[in-house]
């Protein structure tokens, strides 16, 4: 059934962005929701239709938001062993092993993990945002392994995205680069946008785009006469943008081990132990692993931490690389 709410601007609210002032006034309702919903023509000001989440607000302006009823998934089911580390009523933590995309999408629209999820339990997911996204709070890349939430219920799902959109949410990295960065420690924060050469890549830029910040710490180097200069590197974020490590480490000129995408371009390693060359030759994913995930649980009001070990082939060159 759809809901309706209807709002008067105060004095103490003219001025602000309309989709910061209904972020106010319903905390039930995460502010990209909010913004979704008046994209999608769901808000009137003042008896008008408005589709700009930034537009300006004024002392007595009349706002109705329509919150529509959730669109049921039609999604085919795929029988696929998930590997779920925690579950309760609320949420699900899924360590996602490499390969496999997170939701339907162009060229695959069966073979995901959400279509997993429908399979595993299909009347016990979120179905607030995308429809073709149920349970699905945020990703994490094909080629990356490591932890994600879902969200089980519509309540959950809009106390977590409002985690993520205000960045309370703890999330760290493992990856390993060519070469080392200096210094070994650091914040990375730029502007990130979609790339104007290739549509599905991004890019740092100076002037367009969001707002994106990286704090890493180098954890270990490799580099002796039989192996290039390899790092262990984990990075915490503060953001969340797509691909967000991969360009902030190529922004830093270190490329991560076996991206495809983001890759710079080295000379041939020479003195190599033959093995290890070909472990990450064959390497068909990015030695990149989401490895801790922390929050508030959406209904206990606590603090959760999970962590994911290093999967066996990244862990593989790993312990080659410490014994070369």
């Amino acid at each position: 059934m759809k809901k309706k709410i209807n709002l008067i601007v105060k004095e103490i609210s003219k001025n602000m962005r309309v989709d910061v002032f209904i972020n106010k006034k319903e905390k039930n309702l995460s502010r990209t929701r909010i913004k979704n919903l008046i994209l999608d023509q769901k808000l009137k000001l003042n008896n008008k239709v408005i589709c700009d989440p930034s537009k300006k607000i004024s002392v007595g302006d009349n706002l109705e938001l329509i919150i529509p009823e959730p669109k049921k998934a039609s999604l085919k089911p795929y029988n696929y062993k998930l590997d779920i580390i925690f579950e309760d009523d609320d949420i699900i933590i899924l360590n996602k092993p490499s390969g496999i995309v997170i939701h339907p999408g162009a060229g695959n629209f069966d073979n995901t993990i959400v279509n997993a999820l429908m399979y595993y339990d299909k009347n016990s997911l979120s179905n607030i945002g995308d429809e073709l996204r149920p349970g699905i709070v945020h990703r994490i890349d094909k080629n990356t392994s490591g932890l994600v939430v879902i969200a089980k219920n519509n309540q959950a799902h809009e106390h977590l995205s409002n985690q993520f959109s205000k960045h309370t949410i703890t999330r760290i990295y493992q990856l390993m680069i060519w070469g080392k960065v200096r210094p070994s420690k650091g914040r990375v924060e730029t502007l990130i946008t979609r790339s104007s050469k290739n549509r599905q890549m991004m890019e740092v830029s100076r002037t367009k785009g969001k707002n994106a910040i990286t704090n890493y710490k180098t954890i270990e180097i490799f580099e002796n006469d039989n192996i290039p200069t390899l790092s262990l590197v984990d990075c915490k974020l503060e953001t969340g943008r797509t691909h967000q490590i991969r360009v902030h480490m190529n922004h830093l000129g270190h490329s991560i081990v076996g991206d495809d995408k983001y890759k710079k371009k080295y000379k041939k390693i020479k003195n190599i132990d033959p093995l290890l060359e070909k472990k990450i030759t064959n390497l068909n994913r990015q030695f990149l692993h989401a490895k801790t995930i922390g929050f508030i649980h959406p209904k206990k009001n606590k603090e959760m931490i999970f962590h994911s070990i290093l999967p066996q082939e990244l862990n593989t060159i790993l312990e080659m690389l410490r014994n070369t």
